[in-house]
């Protein structure tokens, strides 16, 4: 195994619930439901069909000799074709029935739509556990002050828990996202090779009814409501462009989400978890890198990439359908749902840690607040008997002569110490102090984390009450 290429996919990164998902076993017996959901419902309307035929199906669901169909496909260049000759050598009795009146998408569509389905359904549960803990972490920490940054420059303050906030607004839109495509996702049915039902019409004598119902009931035997109105030989590919394009909506929220985390990090206010005998370089034995945020960034560029091929493969098919969509469909699609997979498990991972060291946050946030603070103290001296427009004048030159100190030689910020001693201020070091609590710079923070947890997480942390708490262990 280890001459040829192996998917990091695979091996290292996506879990074993999304990866059974794509597997050949999941594929080919849901082809094999397919095509007994097809001969229960032709029997049901009419056609000599045997219980006995379809209970011989049944019983071979997942018996797939897949040797054996790889042989098959080898002489007929067909896959399909190839197991349905596998499928009928395990059962003589029903192999004259099997794939009655259907074509190839029959089965190789429908069970692309019921794969993406439930793969979004996994993809849906994890983004919720992940809404529920990084919820958490914004409720714990909804008070705790903050530099805000805007240009990536110290803006007015916010808290931990609001900026998370932020991260999870994101989320619920992609969550809300995602269960509206799951809503909306219907099966190709019964549509013959063109998508005009004229195999089925020949076999119910042009019985437009029968048709019509064979279309329905197979689709509600797999589990869907309804079928699409229309289709050519396949479904539209503006379902697969649709399905990525939620995918790379999860893609965008934590690539952002984690460029965040990497520079706070670096700003050593938060940090990812670190493991007991995690190596951060194998040169610096000091470093803590921010490998787990890197990795999710890492592949969620990958995903981001990936979401122009369905576009790109719907935009080109000609007519009723070209064979030049299948080739992409089997890299991108599953791809990207086990990349984004991957990155749900990561992030779950790191928001089940996250480390915040509340000192110097405050470090930073007492470094910057005499700035935030002019504002207020313009007011405190006014209240004095000071000259606003005089006092807006001085503040503003001692404020940039305070910060050319503490860029251009390194010094503290004495921005405070100068306007003590400016007498246009009147105003004392108590006067100061009192106008310099932190929290009284941070508005309404805490009260939006917890009108956003009551209206935005609670609803989805109800609807996956059984799900939530998981821990997510990783393969590297």
């Amino acid at each position: 195994m280890y001459e040829n290429y192996q998917n990091p996919l695979i091996e290292r990164y996506a879990s074993e619930e999304m990866l059974n998902q794509f597997s050949p076993m999941k594929k080919f017996s849901t082809w094999r439901k397919l095509w007994i959901a097809l001969a229960e419902a032709e029997k049901e309307l009419g056609l000599n069909i045997t219980d006995e035929q379809i209970a011989e199906m049944k019983a071979n669901i997942y018996n797939i000799n897949f040797e054996r169909a790889a042989a098959f496909e080898k002489e007929v260049r067909h896959d399909v074709m190839a197991h349905v000759h596998t499928f009928g050598e395990q059962c003589p009795k029903a192999m004259p029935i099997i794939h009655l009146g259907a074509t190839s998408a029959y089965v190789g569509d429908n069970t692309d739509l019921i794969v993406m389905k439930e793969a979004l359904q996994i993809t849906l549960k994890k983004l919720a556990i992940l809404i529920d803990k990084l919820g958490k972490f914004a409720e714990e920490t909804k008070a705790i002050p903050t530099l805000g940054f805007t240009h990536y420059q110290p803006a007015q303050l916010t808290t931990v828990g609001k900026r998370a906030t932020l991260w999870l607004m994101d989320l619920v839109m992609d969550y809300e996202d995602i269960v509206v495509l799951i809503g909306q996702m219907k099966m190709r049915g019964a549509k013959g090779t063109t998508g005009t039902q004229a195999s089925y019409m020949s076999l119910f004598d042009n019985d437009h009814d029968k048709v019509a119902k064979l279309d329905k009931m197979v689709a509600q035997k797999m589990g869907f409501a309804d079928t699409l109105a229309v289709t050519g030989q396949t479904y539209t590919r503006k379902i697969d462009a649709k399905v990525l394009g939620v995918l790379t909506g999860v893609a965008t929220t934590l690539h952002k989400m984690t460029n965040d985390l990497r520079l706070l990090q670096s700003l050593k206010e938060i940090e990812e978890p670190f493991e007991k005998k995690q190596i951060g370089s194998s040169a610096m034995a000091y470093k803590r890198n921010p490998m787990r945020s890197e990795r999710i960034s890492s592949l969620c560029k990958y995903v981001l990439s990936l979401g122009l091929s369905p576009q790109m493969v719907a935009a080109t098919q000609w007519f009723e359908r070209t064979l030049d969509d299948s080739a992409n469909k089997r890299l991108a699609i599953p791809e990207s749902f086990l990349a984004i997979d991957a990155c749900l498990d990561i992030a779950n991972n790191v928001t089940t840690g996250l480390v915040v060291y509340e000192k110097v946050i405050e470090k930073h946030v007492l470094a910057e607040l005499p700035f935030m603070a002019t504002e207020n103290i313009i007011m405190g001296a006014v209240k004095k008997g000071g000259d606003r427009q005089v006092l807006h004048e001085a503040i503003r030159v001692h404020s940039m002569e305070a910060g050319r100190m503490v860029k251009e030689l390194g010094l503290e910020n004495d921005l405070l110490e100068r306007i003590v001693n400016d007498l246009t201020f009147n105003l004392s070091s108590e006067d100061i102090s009192t106008l310099l609590n932190p929290a009284d710079y941070i508005g309404r923070s805490p009260e939006q984390v917890d009108s956003f947890i009551e209206q935005h997480v609670s609803p989805i942390r109800a609807a996956h009450e059984k799900e939530l708490g998981m821990n997510i262990s990783l393969k590297v």
